[in-house]
């Protein structure tokens, strides 16, 4: 199946001071940025046609692919002076890159991408900067066989924070966990029939359109995901990501798990 990945938004609150900083997607988890994370994650599946929503800062992810360094990642021999990879990451990837707009929202990008679809009638997006470890292939078979248009993974609260239950005279009476709380949030990741293109207007958004109009006729299916996610939206959240990777804590890397 393709993969639609959402790399052209501005990522304010990633952003340093600098006007030319490096989208989101393009921060780095150990020696690899942010989407290669997830590339790597689908190609561990068996996805290697990517198609990229290039928006703000495009030229930092053509870059990277452009001058990509195998060596950084993989194991090598340097013989007579040549260097001979033991292994690749991306030397089966087929990635094409489209240049969605500056200001376009999620849905639009994705309408703008439609004929790099060709006839798959299902493929998968993300928003290019959430790491999982979630079993990809029961999600895509769970998503078959329930029928629908459209899937979205969907994950506990992730929130800190305490939900406050309050009497009107301000007495209160519960103190919550958001994370306790029997609620779903949108973990990033889905799986589309080309169908959710009749459920999306010019300008329109993935979630709030079509999502919300397959909703309403039951043509939505959410897969419940309470293992590893973690969104990198906040330099906190990358530092983390970041962390983990260095002290070998990284679950979200299904394809070392395979390798070993």
């Amino acid at each position: 199946m393709k993969v639609v990945l959402f790399c052209g938004g501005y990522g304010m609150r990633m952003r340093s001071g600098d006007a030319d900083s490096p989208p989101k997607p393009m921060q780095m988890v150990g020696p690899r940025p942010l989407i290669w994370h997830v590339m790597r994650y689908y190609a561990h599946y068996g996805h290697t046609e990517f198609v990229l929503c290039l928006g703000y800062g495009a030229h930092h992810i053509k870059n990277f692919f452009l001058t990509y360094q195998e060596t950084m990642s993989n194991d090598f021999v340097i013989r007579d002076g040549q260097v001979e990879l033991l292994d690749s990451d991306i030397a089966d990837w087929t990635i094409t890159f489209v240049d969605t707009g500056l200001e376009s929202a999620i849905g639009e990008r994705l309408r703008r991408v439609r004929p790099y679809l060709g006839d798959d009638q299902v493929f998968l997006a993300n928003y290019s900067d959430v790491l999982t470890d979630a079993p990809l292939n029961r999600m895509i078979d769970q998503f078959t066989a329930s029928g629908a248009a459209a899937s979205m993974m969907i994950v506990p609260p992730q929130s800190s924070f305490h939900c406050v239950d309050v009497l009107p005279g301000g007495e209160v009476k519960q103190i919550t966990p958001v994370g306790k709380l029997p609620i779903w949030e949108n973990g990033g990741y889905f799986v589309l029939t080309q169908e959710i293109f009749d459920y999306l207007p010019e300008g329109g958004d993935l979630v709030e359109d079509v999502c919300g109009a397959l909703a309403a006729t039951g043509r939505l299916y959410g897969y419940q995901h309470d293992g590893f996610w973690k969104p990198a939206d906040t330099f906190k959240e990358r530092a983390e990501l970041d962390a983990g990777y260095h002290r070998g804590d990284r679950p979200w890397m299904v394809w070392e798990g395979a390798a070993s």
